[in-house]
Formats: structure tokens, C-alpha cells, sequence
């Protein structure tokens, strides 16, 4: 709703003067009012002009004096209703501007997030996510990331509609949109009730998508983890995870080389589907060459990270078959004394020792492995040498 202030409710100013321009926002003040910049009642005073131009530079001034400092964040709530406004007319120009501004108003500061979202805003939002102009795209998928950090907004963000339209971003959007709209999804993720409705949109395939190629160190891999581990708790985000190509490989690179938190979702996820049904996802699990970073992580991974390691090592572990059918050096027995190390009083040096071992084993079985497969996928006249043999990075 909009403020009750006109603009004779401030003074006249001048305009900024360059020099103005290199002072931090908290540090122009008003002589009569101490406590309030002197930038914030220029901006605000614009603000409440009804001059459009001036709205306009207003929103723009709001955004930058609202970039880093809280402060200003507080003493800019006012202008969240005006700001929501100016979503609403149709004048696209004002759009970006206005839009840029709620975000960074609505930035580590919960109250104006929730304000935001009462002042109506979700409305033109939601209809920007639909928009051609991409910059506009992109504002209205950050701004949502940012809205969907309160679990005040999550449940009124997923009744919206906004849940389709984030996973749409998924599918087409530019690279910084999808990578939004992932991390989005996760907020919302984590209200019960709109996990059932993510899962209905089928999002897993772009998030693999958005996975491989994306740096498994970032934090984009995490929330992709983090969604998908929360998704394969149902049959059927299991089910298209394996169906999509290289989808549980890309699980497993984050695993390998992801960071704490990301390894942690990983490991989550390729045990809940281990766990749901064993003989049916051990196979296709062990085929992307986990051991590795299963093993590391039961020494290096968090505390959550190692428990959930050496649990599905042992269902990896254990074959459906007589174990005289096993061979005694095979992997398995390997990771069966690795186990038993990590759990014994020694876990420092043995452990480590073996560990490297099994890198090395693995390592060459996944690379036989692979020469295999791409024997059986590669007609004869078009094999290549053995040094052109791609790796798995």
C-alpha cells in the first residue's frame, strides 16, 4: 500500500552536485534531522513526485543508496509501496528500475521482504518472469531468490503460481536466470507443501542440465544438489534422474569435487536411492565410478557427510551373490577393509594408505570401464586411440 506522504511533506532540495556523488549514502545528512541522509529525503521526495522521470531517478537513486547499506534499507521502507506502484503502470520503462530497487530494499532485511510481497508485488513479478525483454527476465527471477529467503513468502510465492514459471526459467532462460531460478526453487523447496508441486513440474532433467555445466564448486552446484536430493525422496524424482543421461554421473562429480555442503546433498541423494530400492539403483550407482569419492568423503566430508559415505559404501558393498563368486582383490573387499580401518582406532595413517589404493583401482576399472562403452558405442571405423579417450571431469 502506498505511503501516505505528498511531496510538500519535504522540503525542496537542489540536485545532486558531482561532489555529492563520491560520499556514502550514510553520511549526507540534513542539518534539521540528523539521523536522516540527506540523500534518502531527496530520494523519497522524487519518489512521491508526479513526474514520472523523476519516479524513475528516484528508483534508481533508491537502488544505489540501498546496494550495501542496511541503514539505508531501513530508513527507504517507505518507499516499497510507492516502488510496487510503479511495477503496476504501463510505462516498461519504470519496470527495471523499480524492480532493481525493491531487490536490493528487500536484500538481508526480512521486514521489507515480507512488505514487498504484501504490498502486492508478486503480481507484475510473476508477469516479468513471461517477458520477452530478457534484463527484465532476470531482474524478476533475483528479486524472487531474494522474496523466497523468508519463510513468511515461501507458501504465498508457491500459491502465486511461480513455481511453473521459475522452472520454465530453468529450461530457457539466460545463464544467470537459471541460475536463480535453481537456488529460488530451493527456497521454496523447503516448505513442505511445494515440494510435491516442484516435483509435478518435472524440473530434474534442466537441473541436470544446469549441473553439468555448471562449476561443481559453486554454489549453484549446491542448490542443484540440495534439490534433487529433497526430490529423489519420491519415486518419481528417482525415476528421472536415472532416466536422464549423465544424471547421476553429475550427481557423483559433485560429490567428488563439490563443496562441503554440496557433497553432503550428493551423498544424501545417492543414498536415499540406494536406500528406496537397492537392487534396482546399486548398479547404476557403482557404474559412474563412486567408490572414490565415497571413500574420501568418509575421511574428509562432514560429520553428516561421512555417516552417510560409509552407509552406502556397505550397501554398495554388499552383493546379491555367494561372496565366493567375488574375487579377493576385487573392489569390494578393498572398501570392506577400508571400512573396517576407518572404524577401528586407527583412521589416520592405514586408512589414508588404502584410500589412495583404491583411488588407483578404481580409477583404472572406470577407465576400462569407459574404453568399454565406447567400444560398444562407436562403430569400428571410428574408434579412436587410446589417448583420445575422453576422461570424466
Amino acid at each position: 500500500m502506498e505511503s501516505p506522504h505528498s511531496p510538500a511533506s519535504f522540503p525542496s532540495s537542489p540536485s545532486y552536485s558531482s561532489s555529492s556523488e563520491g560520499h556514502s549514502a550514510d553520511g549526507i545528512f540534513d542539518a534539521d534531522e540528523p539521523r536522516t541522509p540527506l540523500a534518502v529525503r531527496r530520494a523519497l521526495q522524487l519518489l512521491y513526485s508526479g513526474d514520472p522521470d523523476l519516479r524513475v531517478q528516484a528508483a534508481r537513486d533508491i537502488r544505489r543508496l540501498t546496494k550495501t547499506s542496511h541503514r539505508c534499507r531501513r530508513q527507504l521502507a517507505e518507499a516499497v509501496g510507492p516502488l510496487v506502484s510503479m511495477l503496476r503502470v504501463d510505462s516498461p520503462e519504470s519496470h527495471e528500475p523499480a524492480l532493481l530497487a525493491l531487490l536490493n530494499l528487500a536484500v538481508k532485511d526480512e521486514k521489507n521482504k515480507i512488505n514487498i510481497v504484501e504490498a502486492g508485488a508478486l503480481e507484475p513479478i510473476i508477469s516479468f518472469l513471461k517477458s520477452e525483454d530478457l534484463n527484465l527476465q532476470e531482474s524478476a527471477t533475483a528479486s524472487l531468490l531474494t522474496l523466497s529467503a523468508s519463510s513468511t513468502n515461501k507458501p504465498i510465492i508457491s500459491a502465486s503460481g511461480a513455481i511453473p514459471l521459475l522452472v520454465d526459467i530453468l529450461r530457457d532462460g539466460t545463464p544467470q536466470a537459471k541460475a536463480d531460478a535453481v537456488m529460488a526453487l530451493s527456497n521454496l523447496s523447503t516448505y513442505p507443501n511445494n515440494l510435491g508441486i516442484i516435483l509435478h513440474t518435472n524440473p530434474i532433467p534442466f537441473i541436470v542440465d544446469i549441473l553439468k555445466t555448471c562449476k561443481k564448486s559453486s554454489k549453484t552446484a549446491e542448490k542443484c544438489c540440495s534439490l534433487i536430493e529433497s526430490l529423489v525422496e519420491y519415486d518419481e524424482g528417482r525415476i528421472a534422474l536415472t532416466s536422464e543421461e549423465g544424471g547421476v554421473l553429475a550427481v557423483v562429480e559433485v560429490l567428488e569435487s563439490g563443496t562441503l555442503q554440496s557433497r553432503e546433498h550428493a551423498v544424501g541423494a545417492l543414498l536415499t536411492m540406494c536406500e528406496s530400492d537397492r537392487c534396482k539403483y546399486r548398479e547404476p550407482i557403482l557404474r559412474e565410478g563412486v567408490i572414490p569419492g565415497l571413500l574420501e568423503l568418509t575421511v574428509q566430508g562432514t560429520p553428516k557427510s561421512q555417516s552417510k559415505a560409509r552407509t552406502l559404501l556397505q550397501l554398495l558393498r554388499e552383493s546379491p551373490y555367494p561372496r565366493s563368486e567375488i574375487q579377493p582383490d576385487t573392489l569390494e573387499n578393498i572398501v570392506c577393509n577400508i571400512i573396517s580401518q576407518i572404524d577401528g582406532d586407527d583412521q589416520s595413517g592405514k586408512a589414508k594408505k588404502m584410500l589412495a589404493e583404491m583411488v588407483q583401482v578404481s580409477m583404472e576399472q572406470s577407465l576400462r570401464h569407459l574404453q568399454q562403452r565406447a567400444l560398444v558405442c562407436t562403430p569400428t571405423s571410428d574408434l579412436p586411440i587410446a589417448s583420445e579417450v575422453p576422461s570424466k571431469s
